[in-house]
Formats: C-alpha cells, structure tokens, sequence
C-alpha cells in the first residue's frame, strides 16, 4: 500500500522553498541584501576588518567617523575609548552576535518542535505534563533567568543561549502542538497506520515534514527578536563576555560617552537595527507566501 505523505494544509519544506521563489511577490530585495551583508561579515571577518579588534592605539582613541573635522581615513568609522577601530569591532562583532543568534535559534526551535510534536501526537499524560511546562516557560522572564545565571556561573556565551531556549521554546511547542492535532487527523495517517507504521514513523516521516514550514516561518519571525535579546544581555554584563564583544557590548561600552563620541554606541545600534527591521520584513515576507490562511490561491 502506498502512503502519502502530504498533508492538506501545510506544505512540506521542499514545496515550501519552491513556493517563496515561485511568480508572484519576489522577496524584498533590500532587507535581503542587509542581511546577506552582515552574514557575510560574520564569515568574513578576518578579510574584511582593516584592524585588530581587541588592539588598539590611545593616541587615536576617539578618532570621529569619516567626513567629521579630525577623522582619519584608516579609520572609516572611528575608534572607540581605547583607540580600537569601530568598523573592525563591528564586524567582528557581528560574527558573534549572528553566531549566537542562529545557534540559538536552532537549538530552540529543534527542542520546541520536539516538545509540540509529542505533545500533539500522543496527547493524555505527555500532552498533559508538555502544556504545564509551556505554561511555566511562558511565566518565566529571561532576563531574570540571565542575572541568575550570570550570578551564579558568570557571564558566558552559554548562558545567552540557555536564556534564548528558555524564552523562546514555548512558542515552538505550542505552535507545533495545534499543527500536529490537524494533521494527525488526515487520511494519510491512517492509511499510514492500517500499513503497519510505527508512531515514531508517522510522526518523524509523515507529520513532521509538513510542519516545516510553520516552523521556517516563526523562525524567521523571531530571528529579529534573538538579536535583540542577546544584544540586551550583552548591553547588561550578562551576555557574551570581552574580548568576544558583540553588538550589545559595544553598545554598553559607549554608553558613557555619547555626548563627546556618539559614534562608539550609535554605529553597532545602527548594525542592530537594520539587522532586525530586515529580518522582520523578511520574516513578514515568508509568512504570507507560507501561511495557507494568508497565501492567496
């Protein structure tokens, strides 16, 4: 007996790809080259960053940005309080901030995916104990969570992470939990199960591919939020620690000189927020073309 795989209501991830570059509304063109910038900054960044980003000159600290009275040319953006090269930071800067991000991220949307698919599936007690945990998770603020962890291991890349799972993962559970009590009711898991499929076969072949795009699409969405909040943690001691400085570091280290040398706190904050707005926009742009309620036939 041939089973099929594809679901009524949510495409399977090839099909899902194949539908955001299909005719129709093409991806926007700037915030995807925003973003393909910073991303390939991150790869990048020993080619791409004129200076050392940890070493610096105090004979050019404070040096302004290029077309300001007293800049100098090998310094694009200027130089920060220890005479250390703005653009080279930022670039570096977006190498951990990205890295961070989409580790993040995956590992969070993987254990939330899990979570809902069980959840979903086999329903009664592990449906039961899996919503209660959503339920705590949701309750949960994560900054408080980062000062606790901070406190007590120290500040640390894995700290960020762990906060990132604990915030974010509800969303994915819950998400995936309503997908899963749809599509188990389709004619393809039944006829799935009369072919003497197991409950791991018809979750993890069947069911799963078809919530891929649901996950692809809140992924996207929150992959603005990540960044500000391992910005956030960073700005507040909390997050990844010198001399792997990220964004939200570089910010926190010009905060106190903004009215003499605006640029050490404003250049990585401009990084931040073309970042994110382009990832919104994109975000904004995959759900439409993914979501069938919203896709127009």
């Amino acid at each position: 007996m041939t089973v099929p795989t594809d679901g009524d209501t949510s495409p399977k991830l090839g099909s899902a790809i194949r539908r955001l570059w299909s005719e129709g509304q093409r991806a926007p063109v700037l915030p995807l080259l925003i973003v393909a910038v910073f991303a390939a900054c991150a790869i990048l960044a020993p080619f791409l960053a004129p200076h050392s980003p940890i070493e610096g000159e105090l004979a050019k600290r404070y040096l302004p940005p290029l077309g300001i009275e007293g800049a100098d040319p090998s310094y694009l953006l200027g130089t920060d309080t220890q005479g250390r090269d703005i653009l080279s930071r930022v670039i570096y800067g977006a190498r951990i901030t990205l890295f961070v991000s989409v580790l993040g991220i995956l590992l969070t949307s993987t254990l939330g995916t899990l979570v809902g698919l069980l959840a979903g599936f086999l329903g009664g007690w592990v449906d039961i104990v899996a919503m209660r945990l959503v339920d705590v998770g949701l309750s949960i603020p994560g900054m408080l969570i980062a000062v606790l962890l901070a406190s007590v291991f120290g500040a640390s890349t894995t700290n960020v992470i762990l906060v990132i799972i604990v915030v974010l993962w509800p969303d994915y559970a819950r998400l995936v939990r309503g997908e899963t009590l749809a599509l188990k009711q389709q004619d393809y898991v039944a006829l799935a199960r009369v072919a003497g499929c197991s409950n791991l076969t018809i979750m993890f072949r069947h069911i799963l591919p078809n919530l891929m795009a649901t996950v692809l699409v809140l992924v996207s969405l929150h992959a603005g939020l990540v960044i500000v909040l391992e910005a956030s943690l960073s700005f507040l001691g909390v997050g990844v620690p010198p001399p792997n400085s990220s964004w939200g570091f570089l910010i926190s280290e010009g905060r106190g000189v903004l009215e003499s040398a605006w640029w050490v706190s404003i250049v990585p904050g401009l990084a931040i927020v073309l970042t994110v707005i382009s990832l919104n926009m994109l975000g904004d742009w995959m759900r439409d073309r993914l979501d069938p309620k919203l896709r127009q036939l």
